[in-house]
């Protein structure tokens, strides 16, 4: 009986485990050289090179150069994702400035520390085409759900923000991507603590009781 060719072993490793290895260097290496040439200026060689393997090797991993900036940037969006779940789950709901500032903390230390994932996140994937543009628009509206959905547990579903949830969740995400790319570029870097005291006043500004129009 033959062996799969995804469970030989080499070296002691099986070839998924090698190929896993080598996907992870690829995207490593574009990290970089996206962030320090652009997407635009950049190649596959470049990628090769800074990951040390073959073009044959890159084209058994990825179809492109715009599959690895999108899976990239994809795989940025799910370490916030995850990350901001996690700072939602140890907040106090009966705190609505804590909780803000717990999972915006839980935000900009997972997308903004590093400022090559940020220039990817907020920079480079703008713009590169109609299907990116596409996806990059589907992925802000599945940020607008949470949006709603974190907002919603936290002051109720009578609580409604200005225009609604869809257009607060906008204005919202805007000013994220604007001040945190800001913030990852300045240096010297401010504090993490005053990036997050002006998201999170942004944000708990946002579901509070406005005063009545005489």
């Amino acid at each position: 009986m033959s062996t799969p060719e995804s469970t030989r072993n080499y070296g002691g490793r099986s070839v998924a485990d090698r190929r896993a290895d080598r996907r992870v260097r690829f995207l490593d290496a574009a990290l970089t050289v996206f962030a320090t040439k652009s997407y635009a200026n950049s190649t596959i060689s470049d990628i090769c090179a800074g990951a040390g393997l073959s073009r044959r090797q890159f084209y058994e991993e990825f179809g492109g150069r715009q599959e690895v900036l999108v899976a990239l940037y994809d795989e940025i969006q799910r370490d916030a994702g995850a990350a901001i779940a996690a700072g939602f789950e140890s907040a106090s709901p009966a705190d609505l400035w804590q909780a803000a500032s717990t999972v915006m903390t839980a935000y900009v230390t997972s997308i903004g520390t590093d400022a090559r994932r940020a220039k990817i996140a907020f920079v480079e994937i703008v713009g590169v085409s109609e299907e990116v543009e596409r996806h990059r628009l589907a992925q802000r509206a599945q940020w607008g759900v949470v949006f709603e959905s974190l907002l919603g547990q936290l002051v109720g579903a009578d609580v409604h923000p200005p225009g609604g949830y869809e257009m607060s969740a906008t204005a919202f995400i805007g000013a994220v991507n604007g001040l945190v790319h800001q913030w990852s570029i300045t240096e010297p870097r401010p504090p993490v603590t005053d990036l997050v005291e002006v998201l999170s006043t942004i944000l708990v500004a946002l579901v509070s009781e406005r005063p009545t129009a005489r």
